[in-house]
């Protein structure tokens, strides 16, 4: 907010009425200090993000598959990057063309400078809100990962990335979060990314390991998690990473952001209890892995209603989410027979969904007066704009991907051969091994094993084929 004299003070409520957050003609913007530093550190979480999904990934792929796993998503930090510079963030959050994508006026980031843009953040400069999002956009391209870990080629890969967070999470940012963007015209409330970020992965991931097909091996070979202590390390770093995700989403050092803290903390504790329990009585055993899945599911379930929800709500959230997301992973997948290797789409497509949908049951203005009050505090209409945006993410998503896949199969081989998924990607594909000072194989190498061996004897079943640990 600019500064005023003595004399002009008196006008300012006749202003903001008239103009909300504009800022005199002539005047420097003001940049909120607090709030810069906020959004900077948060940035900085949410960077922290792609690197604990990495970790998180790399330790369920077996052994011969890690590298090219965590090669992945650390590729993907850099490819957006570029990307969102040069044109990306003027796609997702340029001046409206025709309320489906932002112009190309910002290409370069010109115009994009230490000014804050009162029309996203008044109080940060437009370059801290421009890498605020950059953020998003890369965690959200990796996320896809989960679904194509070891099958998918590496050319393919980046050309495939390349296209999909230009035609699909570009525009859908826009929709979504962008001055003029439909799907926000609407009504739809989604603070963090449920449909901008996991329901878009996440469904993506699915037709992706679809076109793939199943891994080699996949329902008669082990497939089992080579390194449990990297899942919990990088589930500790999403969990610890997601609150600058969410909170940071409130733009400003303020008591939203410290609403958007505790929700996201609430949530993924709930969720991590009720899938351990869910899974023990499934299964009979509670496991690390289901702790760390559960919380990444409560995390994803509360990330659209982190700004407009109570604590209370929080809990049934993620406890909800931690169930359904446990269903989707180990009943639904296993009874479908598709290879989602990872279950990026059983944890996002699944909790993405949810938590867009129960933004429009429990949102309330109490919490947010800028939101809308849901469905338990009489808003029934929420919920069915929330559907809405529900299922035209769905549908762009999967559309889009197909067609891209398609595309991108005209120029390169999606798929590794046999004989490279057989050896492993780390070898075939990037020339390295990520334990050269082990004998080749370990008591989980499938080539190696001592004798006929079942996941019990290494590892509690549960999981998409009975076999593997999910997500």
């Amino acid at each position: 907010m600019p500064r005023f004299s003595a004399k002009l003070k008196f006008l300012l409520p006749l202003l903001l009425a008239c103009a909300p957050g504009a800022a005199w003609a002539g005047e420097e913007a003001k940049i909120d200090t607090g709030d810069t530093t906020f959004i900077l550190f948060s940035a900085a979480l949410v960077m922290i993000m792609t690197p604990g999904l990495a970790f998180f990934y790399g330790g369920m792929v077996r052994k011969k598959n890690v590298l090219s796993t965590i090669m992945q998503s650390f590729i993907v930090i850099c490819l957006v990057s570029v990307q969102w510079v040069l044109f990306g963030y003027s796609l997702a959050f340029g001046p409206d063309l025709n309320h489906l994508v932002g112009s190309l006026s910002w290409l370069g980031l010109n115009g994009v400078g230490q000014i804050p843009n009162a029309d996203y953040a008044a109080t940060i400069p437009h370059l801290v809100f421009m890498v605020f999002q950059l953020m998003f956009a890369i965690i959200t391209a990796a996320l896809i990962t989960g679904s194509v870990a070891e099958r998918m080629r590496f050319p393919a890969f980046l050309g495939f990335i390349l296209l999909w967070t230009t035609l699909v999470y570009d525009p859908l940012a826009h929709w979504v979060w962008g001055v003029g963007g439909w799907i926000r015209e609407l009504g739809a409330l989604d603070f963090a990314g449920g449909t901008v970020v996991h329901i878009s992965s996440g469904v993506s991931g699915l037709v992706a390991a679809l076109v793939l097909g199943r891994r080699k091996g996949y329902g008669s070979d082990p497939m089992i998690p080579h390194q449990l202590p990297f899942t919990v390390l990088g589930a500790a770093l999403l969990w610890f990473g997601w609150f600058g995700f969410n909170a940071g989403s409130a733009l400003a050092a303020n008591g939203l952001a410290a609403s958007a803290f505790v929700v996201t903390n609430t949530s993924a504790a709930a969720a991590a209890l009720s899938w351990v329990f869910a899974e023990w009585v499934h299964h009979g055993k509670p496991t690390v892995l289901g702790a760390a899945s559960g919380a990444v599911a409560g995390l994803v379930a509360i990330t659209p209603a982190a700004g407009f929800v109570s604590p209370l709500s929080a809990v049934v959230i993620g406890l909800v989410g931690g169930v359904l997301c446990y269903l989707a992973v180990s009943v639904i997948k296993n009874k479908l027979g598709y290879d989602d290797s990872l279950d990026a789409f059983g944890v996002h497509g699944f909790g993405g969904a949810w938590g867009a949908l129960a933004t429009g049951i429990f949102a309330s203005k109490a919490i947010n007066e800028a939101g809308a009050d849901g469905l338990l505090f009489g808003n029934p209409a929420q919920l069915g704009i929330q559907a809405a945006g529900v299922l035209a993410t769905i549908a762009f998503a999967a559309v889009s991907t197909l067609v891209i896949l398609k595309a991108v199969g005209l120029v390169t081989r999606l798929r590794a051969t046999e004989e490279e998924e057989e050896i492993g990607l780390d070898l075939t594909i990037h020339g390295e091994d990520a334990y050269p000072d082990i004998v080749a194989g370990s008591l989980l190498h499938r080539d190696i094993l001592p004798g006929p061996v079942t996941l019990n004897s290494v590892s509690p079943a549960y999981g998409s084929n009975g076999k593997e640990g999910c997500i």
